[in-house]
């Protein structure tokens, strides 16, 4: 869940040094979807493409994409053996995560501020995760 708790989502992940560096899933939540560009248009968006020129430079990015919409998600729930689905995301809220990127940074200071720089982060939220290596 985002820090604030209102967010429809639940990724659970942990994390462990990897040659002293740590890999962070940064997820991208916002509430206004049209506010994010798609992956077609991304790329020329100056303010993302400035954003991933960067991370690239400085070999923190391993990696991300974009999600569509919630309300083209699938909830999956097991009950007494009962496979129970929904369409869009369980939980009933605004903000929806949106993407992600997997970032290598050094410590957890290094992923803030790197996940401060993300242009979601002026509009949006922004979560980070260690991940589970091995």
């Amino acid at each position: 869940m985002c820090p604030t708790g209102q967010y429809l989502f639940v990724v659970v992940m942990s994390g462990r040094e990897r040659g002293g560096a740590m890999r962070y899933m940064l997820m991208i939540c916002y509430e206004d979807f049209d506010r994010v560009p798609g992956p077609a248009t991304i790329k020329d968006d100056p303010k993302y493409r400035s954003w991933t020129e960067e991370m690239d430079r400085r070999g923190v990015l391993r990696g991300g994409a974009r999600l569509r919409p919630g309300s083209e998600a699938t909830t999956v729930r097991v009950r007494e053996d009962e496979v129970l689905l929904s369409d869009g995301p369980f939980a009933e809220s605004k903000e929806q995560m949106g993407g992600f990127d997997i970032v290598e940074c050094a410590d957890l200071d290094d992923a803030i501020e790197v996940a401060s720089r993300h242009p979601v982060a002026k509009f949006g939220t922004i979560e980070i995760r260690p991940l589970w290596e091995g």
